[in-house]
């Protein structure tokens, strides 16, 4: 299956990695991310255990009924972060504090078509997600007019997050595709698991430091001015074939990844957070040269501008239909270039041999907005407004 691999099904501690920090808590007592600010929250929040992702058509007819969808959605997202519930059965498990509620927006390339006036203002980076080497991709789980990220501590909260934006914007927008995922608990401690048995997330940016953020996450003065403070957001819809993974021996597995599937560690290495010294093994009898962690981050000169910031969550589906489970991934990373990053890291893991245990199948690029700078400002201001 070529490279689909994995830029996303597990990174084990690679170039891609998982928030650790940022996102400010509205009051310190309750906890509740607070909605505004220069940057969206959900992206540099602690990462909740629960996570939906959901792509839409949009159908407003023109540019002021866009306008209008948008300062809707807002208002909305606004309110229920916020914790305060309408008296209303289909969000009452919707509370703020408790579910550290964050719901990010984002934009992709299709519209900016010729429907919006907005053609003039797609930045050169925003374009629809192509196929890579082993895609699989399905039409219709792919692409979309806007994405929306739902974060929480509990499941139905975001569930009940969908289904209230979906119901407060009927008529403006129609459901293109949606997965929900969930993260494993670490164990014992570390980053958590993926459903093939590794550590996912263990090297990461540092998410505390503003200088790495500017550098890797957000979009600044290269990008137009309407879209500083945003991110561009890859998501990935991704089937690992586990029947197949579960007959590799753990030997081989940990060269397939580079890492120890007992404790996390390098395979050069005693703990997780050990960083793997490639100069050392330079003919990687050690760790492979083929072997995902040494493909997606080699550590060499260069190869740290593309590092992106990972935001994933595992799977479950049950059963396909020939009887096969249906577990895998639904990636999510942000960066500040998706060619200079994730299309970079995906380029060097074509061929890697855990490509042959993953699909991917769905998703798509999209440019998260900047943030809500308080109660009069709204979603895409700058944008409609340019």
């Amino acid at each position: 299956m070529g490279a689909t691999g994995l830029a996303g099904a597990v990174s084990a501690g690679s170039a891609y990695g998982a928030p650790g920090g940022g996102g400010r808590a509205a009051g310190a007592d309750d906890g509740r991310v607070e909605f505004h600010g220069a940057h969206q929250a959900g992206i540099l929040t602690p990462q909740q255990p629960f996570g939906g992702f959901a792509a839409f058509d949009v159908l407003a007819r023109d540019r002021a009924e866009l306008t209008g969808l948008l300062r809707k959605l807002t208002e909305r997202c606004r309110t229920l972060t916020a914790g305060v519930v309408p008296e209303d059965p289909d969000v009452a498990a919707v509370r703020g504090p408790e579910d550290r509620l964050t719901v990010t927006v984002g934009v992709g390339a299709s519209l900016f078509d010729d429907r919006f006036g907005l053609a003039g203002a797609r930045p050169p980076g925003l374009v629809p997600m192509p196929a890579f080497p082993g895609d699989r991709l399905d039409g219709k789980s792919c692409h979309g007019d806007l994405s929306v990220q739902v974060c929480a501590q509990h499941p139905d909260a975001v569930l009940h997050v969908v289904r209230d934006l979906a119901r407060e914007t009927a008529g403006l927008l129609r459901t293109r595709w949606r997965v929900d995922g969930f993260l494993n608990p670490p164990r014992p401690e570390g980053a958590p698991r993926s459903f093939v048995g590794f550590k996912d997330g263990t090297a990461h940016p540092d998410t505390t430091s503003e200088r790495e953020m500017d550098r890797l996450v957000w979009i600044g003065s290269e990008g137009p001015r309407w879209a500083r403070g945003g991110s561009y957001q890859v998501l990935r819809t991704i089937r690992l074939h586990a029947e197949a993974w579960d007959q590799v021996p753990t030997a081989e597995q940990e060269k397939i990844f580079g890492r120890r599937k007992s404790t996390g560690a390098p395979l050069d290495g005693r703990v997780e957070s050990d960083l793997p010294d490639y100069g050392r093994d330079p003919e990687g009898r050690v760790t492979p040269l083929e072997s995902h962690i040494r493909r997606a981050n080699p550590r060499t000169p260069g190869s740290e501008d593309s590092v992106l910031l990972r935001r994933s969550y595992n799977v479950d589906q049950g059963l396909a239909p020939d009887g096969t489970l249906d577990v895998g991934l639904v990636f999510c990373c942000y960066q500040q270039d998706i060619a200079r990053q994730f299309a970079t890291v995906q380029g060097r893991l074509e061929g890697e041999r855990f490509a042959d245990f993953s699909t991917t199948t769905g998703g798509g690029y999209f440019l998260v907005l900047p943030g809500v700078a308080d109660d009069a400002d709204w979603y895409g201001s700058a944008l409609l407004g340019s």
